[in-house]
């Protein structure tokens, strides 16, 4: 689980889906960090990255960690965005994981992650849908 401290940390890159770009060779780095692992760099621009992208790889987690259980069976795609950038996301929306496929063109959107329900927290993130 998230604890409340990082979840806040988070907020601009799960709520935003800000990512960080070096001023030295511009690489775009998601989630941002302190420095550059192709140059060195320690000077970014905040970008935002595209919505649109496409399934490069999935699984299907079918004995979620604690929080996820009522979601399995559970699809997480490495979603390669309209820019290059990859990201890691859970699955929306699909009835049948069955019907995923590698290449499929999906969009991100903000929904509901998980929750905790004795703190009362709920957390929200980006996950994948199908763009049909």
């Amino acid at each position: 689980m998230i604890s409340p401290a990082r979840s806040w940390r988070e907020f601009p890159q799960r709520y935003r889906l800000e990512a960080a770009k070096c001023a030295g060779c511009g690489k775009v780095l998601y989630p941002p960090r302190v420095k550059c692992p192709a140059c060195a760099g320690t000077a970014f621009e905040t970008i935002v990255l595209p919505r649109e992208g496409k399934v490069v790889t999935f699984t299907v987690v079918r004995v979620p960690p604690a929080g996820f259980t009522e979601q399995s069976p559970l699809p997480i795609a490495l979603v390669e965005l309209a820019d290059g950038v990859r990201v890691m996301v859970q699955i929306g929306d699909v009835a049948d994981p069955a019907e995923l496929e590698i290449g499929m063109p999906v969009r991100l959107e903000f929904r509901r992650i998980s929750w905790d329900g004795e703190a009362g927290l709920i957390f929200y993130g980006h996950k994948a849908v199908i763009a049909r």
